[in-house]
Protein backbone atom coordinates (compact mmCIF):
# COMPACT_ATOMS: atom_id res chain seq x y z
CA UNK A 1 0.00 0.00 0.00
CA UNK A 2 1.02 3.62 -0.29
CA UNK A 3 2.70 5.43 2.63
CA UNK A 4 -0.51 7.42 3.20
CA UNK A 5 -2.63 4.24 3.26
CA UNK A 6 -0.14 2.59 5.63
CA UNK A 7 -0.32 5.56 8.01
CA UNK A 8 -4.12 5.43 7.94
CA UNK A 9 -4.03 1.69 8.72
CA UNK A 10 -1.74 2.34 11.71
CA UNK A 11 -3.93 5.17 13.01
CA UNK A 12 -7.00 2.92 12.67
CA UNK A 13 -5.37 0.33 14.94
CA UNK A 14 -5.14 -2.28 12.18
CA UNK A 15 -1.38 -2.83 12.61
CA UNK A 16 0.40 -4.56 15.48
CA UNK A 17 4.05 -5.39 16.17
CA UNK A 18 4.80 -8.32 18.45
CA UNK A 19 1.27 -8.23 19.81
CA UNK A 20 1.16 -4.49 20.61
CA UNK A 21 -0.72 -1.87 18.61
CA UNK A 22 1.64 0.08 16.37
CA UNK A 23 1.99 3.87 16.42
CA UNK A 24 3.30 6.25 13.78
CA UNK A 25 7.08 6.42 14.00
CA UNK A 26 7.54 2.95 15.48
CA UNK A 27 10.35 0.85 14.04
CA UNK A 28 10.18 -2.89 13.26
CA UNK A 29 12.33 -5.49 11.54
CA UNK A 30 10.29 -7.81 9.27
CA UNK A 31 12.96 -10.50 9.69
CA UNK A 32 12.67 -10.70 13.48
CA UNK A 33 9.43 -8.94 14.50
CA UNK A 34 5.87 -10.18 14.03
CA UNK A 35 4.07 -7.49 12.04
CA UNK A 36 0.34 -8.00 11.51
CA UNK A 37 -2.18 -6.12 9.40
CA UNK A 38 -5.75 -7.07 10.34
CA UNK A 39 -4.28 -10.10 12.07
CA UNK A 40 -2.40 -11.26 8.94
CA UNK A 41 1.45 -11.44 8.92
CA UNK A 42 3.05 -8.98 6.49
CA UNK A 43 6.49 -7.83 5.50
CA UNK A 44 8.18 -11.12 4.64
CA UNK A 45 8.74 -12.12 1.04
CA UNK A 46 7.00 -15.37 0.21
CA UNK A 47 4.76 -15.24 3.27
CA UNK A 48 2.22 -18.07 3.16
CA UNK A 49 -1.33 -17.04 3.99
CA UNK A 50 -4.24 -19.20 5.11
CA UNK A 51 -7.63 -17.51 5.35
CA UNK A 52 -11.22 -18.37 6.19
CA UNK A 53 -13.88 -16.23 4.49
CA UNK A 54 -17.63 -16.00 4.87
CA UNK A 55 -18.63 -15.83 1.19
CA UNK A 56 -21.90 -13.95 0.75
CA UNK A 57 -24.65 -15.06 -1.59
CA UNK A 58 -24.30 -13.51 -5.04
CA UNK A 59 -20.47 -13.47 -5.00
CA UNK A 60 -18.65 -15.73 -7.46
CA UNK A 61 -15.79 -17.96 -6.30
CA UNK A 62 -13.25 -16.75 -8.82
CA UNK A 63 -10.41 -14.24 -8.80
CA UNK A 64 -11.88 -12.51 -11.87
CA UNK A 65 -15.21 -12.66 -13.67
CA UNK A 66 -15.81 -11.99 -17.36
CA UNK A 67 -19.37 -10.88 -16.56
CA UNK A 68 -18.20 -8.22 -14.14
CA UNK A 69 -19.89 -9.81 -11.14
CA UNK A 70 -18.55 -9.31 -7.64
CA UNK A 71 -15.96 -11.97 -6.82
CA UNK A 72 -14.06 -13.17 -3.78
CA UNK A 73 -11.06 -11.29 -5.19
CA UNK A 74 -12.91 -8.06 -4.45
CA UNK A 75 -13.29 -9.09 -0.82
CA UNK A 76 -9.53 -9.57 -0.32
CA UNK A 77 -8.42 -6.70 -2.56
CA UNK A 78 -6.83 -4.82 0.34
CA UNK A 79 -4.72 -7.77 1.47
CA UNK A 80 -1.74 -6.87 -0.71
CA UNK A 81 -0.96 -10.54 -1.46
CA UNK A 82 -2.67 -12.69 -4.07
CA UNK A 83 -4.55 -15.63 -2.61
CA UNK A 84 -6.96 -18.00 -4.32
CA UNK A 85 -9.93 -20.06 -3.15
CA UNK A 86 -9.68 -23.75 -2.29
CA UNK A 87 -12.68 -25.37 -3.95
CA UNK A 88 -15.84 -23.50 -4.82
CA UNK A 89 -19.19 -22.32 -3.58
CA UNK A 90 -21.70 -21.59 -6.31
CA UNK A 91 -23.18 -18.13 -6.84
CA UNK A 92 -26.22 -18.70 -4.63
CA UNK A 93 -24.41 -20.62 -1.89
CA UNK A 94 -22.69 -18.92 1.01
CA UNK A 95 -20.53 -19.53 4.02
CA UNK A 96 -17.06 -20.89 4.73
CA UNK A 97 -14.48 -20.61 1.96
CA UNK A 98 -10.78 -21.24 2.50
CA UNK A 99 -8.18 -19.21 0.59
CA UNK A 100 -4.40 -19.49 0.43
CA UNK A 101 -1.30 -18.88 -1.67
CA UNK A 102 0.18 -22.23 -0.62
CA UNK A 103 -0.35 -24.81 -3.37
CA UNK A 104 0.64 -27.78 -1.21
CA UNK A 105 -1.84 -26.78 1.48
CA UNK A 106 -4.59 -26.32 -1.12
CA UNK A 107 -3.96 -29.82 -2.43
CA UNK A 108 -4.08 -31.36 1.05
CA UNK A 109 -7.42 -29.68 1.72
CA UNK A 110 -9.07 -30.43 -1.63
CA UNK A 111 -7.71 -33.82 -2.77
CA UNK A 112 -10.52 -36.43 -2.62
CA UNK A 113 -8.25 -39.05 -1.06
CA UNK A 114 -8.03 -37.01 2.14
CA UNK A 115 -11.83 -37.13 2.60
CA UNK A 116 -12.06 -33.80 4.43
CA UNK A 117 -15.58 -33.44 5.78
CA UNK A 118 -17.62 -30.38 4.85
CA UNK A 119 -20.81 -29.52 6.73
CA UNK A 120 -23.65 -27.48 5.25
CA UNK A 121 -26.77 -26.03 6.85
CA UNK A 122 -29.43 -26.45 4.21
CA UNK A 123 -32.88 -24.86 4.36
CA UNK A 124 -35.22 -27.01 2.26
CA UNK A 125 -38.84 -27.51 1.36
CA UNK A 126 -40.47 -30.79 0.33
CA UNK A 127 -43.50 -33.03 0.67
CA UNK A 128 -42.03 -35.73 2.93
CA UNK A 129 -39.13 -34.25 4.85
CA UNK A 130 -38.48 -37.36 6.93
CA UNK A 131 -38.25 -39.65 3.92
CA UNK A 132 -36.14 -37.11 2.01
CA UNK A 133 -33.64 -36.79 4.87
CA UNK A 134 -33.40 -40.57 5.03
CA UNK A 135 -32.84 -40.69 1.25
CA UNK A 136 -29.89 -38.30 1.57
CA UNK A 137 -28.30 -40.74 4.00
CA UNK A 138 -28.15 -43.49 1.36
CA UNK A 139 -25.78 -43.84 -1.63
CA UNK A 140 -26.76 -41.88 -4.74
CA UNK A 141 -25.64 -41.68 -8.35
CA UNK A 142 -25.21 -38.11 -9.60
CA UNK A 143 -23.73 -37.01 -12.94
CA UNK A 144 -22.53 -40.57 -13.54
CA UNK A 145 -20.74 -40.85 -10.19
CA UNK A 146 -21.62 -42.97 -7.16
CA UNK A 147 -21.90 -40.50 -4.29
CA UNK A 148 -21.13 -41.63 -0.74
CA UNK A 149 -23.98 -41.29 1.76
CA UNK A 150 -24.21 -37.98 3.58
CA UNK A 151 -24.47 -37.55 7.33
CA UNK A 152 -27.83 -35.83 7.83
CA UNK A 153 -29.41 -34.31 10.92
CA UNK A 154 -32.71 -32.46 11.18
CA UNK A 155 -31.97 -29.24 13.05
CA UNK A 156 -35.46 -27.75 13.08
CA UNK A 157 -38.76 -27.43 11.23
CA UNK A 158 -40.20 -23.94 10.67
CA UNK A 159 -43.84 -22.94 11.09
CA UNK A 160 -44.00 -22.69 7.30
CA UNK A 161 -43.12 -26.35 6.90
CA UNK A 162 -39.51 -25.79 5.86
CA UNK A 163 -36.70 -27.84 7.36
CA UNK A 164 -33.15 -26.90 8.29
CA UNK A 165 -30.85 -29.86 7.70
CA UNK A 166 -27.24 -30.39 8.61
CA UNK A 167 -25.66 -32.23 5.66
CA UNK A 168 -22.05 -33.46 5.92
CA UNK A 169 -20.15 -34.80 2.90
CA UNK A 170 -16.49 -35.37 2.06
CA UNK A 171 -16.48 -35.34 -1.75
CA UNK A 172 -17.56 -31.87 -2.85
CA UNK A 173 -18.43 -32.40 -6.51
CA UNK A 174 -20.01 -29.58 -8.50
CA UNK A 175 -23.22 -28.44 -6.74
CA UNK A 176 -23.29 -31.81 -5.00
CA UNK A 177 -25.53 -30.96 -2.03
CA UNK A 178 -28.05 -29.18 -4.26
CA UNK A 179 -28.20 -32.15 -6.65
CA UNK A 180 -28.53 -34.61 -3.78
CA UNK A 181 -31.43 -32.63 -2.34
CA UNK A 182 -33.10 -32.43 -5.77
CA UNK A 183 -32.84 -36.20 -6.16
CA UNK A 184 -34.38 -36.61 -2.71
CA UNK A 185 -37.35 -34.43 -3.71
CA UNK A 186 -36.24 -31.32 -1.84
CA UNK A 187 -36.05 -27.73 -3.02
CA UNK A 188 -33.04 -25.87 -1.58
CA UNK A 189 -33.93 -22.40 -0.31
CA UNK A 190 -30.60 -21.59 1.31
CA UNK A 191 -27.25 -23.36 1.48
CA UNK A 192 -24.52 -22.32 3.93
CA UNK A 193 -21.21 -24.14 4.44
CA UNK A 194 -20.47 -23.94 8.16
CA UNK A 195 -17.47 -26.23 8.59
CA UNK A 196 -14.56 -27.71 6.62
CA UNK A 197 -12.31 -30.06 8.52
CA UNK A 198 -11.33 -28.31 11.76
CA UNK A 199 -12.31 -24.85 10.47
CA UNK A 200 -15.69 -23.52 11.52
CA UNK A 201 -17.53 -20.49 10.14
CA UNK A 202 -18.60 -19.37 13.60
CA UNK A 203 -19.68 -15.72 13.89
CA UNK A 204 -17.55 -14.46 10.99
CA UNK A 205 -19.67 -11.77 9.27
CA UNK A 206 -20.58 -12.15 5.55
CA UNK A 207 -17.88 -10.73 3.30
CA UNK A 208 -15.22 -10.80 6.03
CA UNK A 209 -12.21 -13.05 6.48
CA UNK A 210 -9.77 -14.09 9.19
CA UNK A 211 -6.46 -15.90 9.42
CA UNK A 212 -6.53 -19.60 10.22
CA UNK A 213 -5.04 -20.57 13.56
CA UNK A 214 -1.94 -22.75 13.77
CA UNK A 215 -4.13 -25.59 15.03
CA UNK A 216 -6.53 -25.27 12.08
CA UNK A 217 -3.64 -25.31 9.60
CA UNK A 218 -2.05 -28.31 11.32
CA UNK A 219 -5.29 -30.29 11.02
CA UNK A 220 -4.69 -30.62 7.26
CA UNK A 221 -1.08 -31.86 7.58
Amino acid sequence: MSRRAAEEAILAGRVSVNGAAASLGDRADPETDEILLDGIPVGQAGQKLYLAMNKPRGVVTTMSDEKGRRSVADLVAGLGVRVYPIGRLDLNSEGLLLLTNDGDFANRVSHPSHEIEKCYHTLVRGEDLGHAAERLSRPMRIDGYDIAPAKVRLLRVTDGGEALLSVTIHEGRNRQVRKMCEQAGLRVLRLVRVCEGAVELGELPPGKWRALTKEEIAFFD
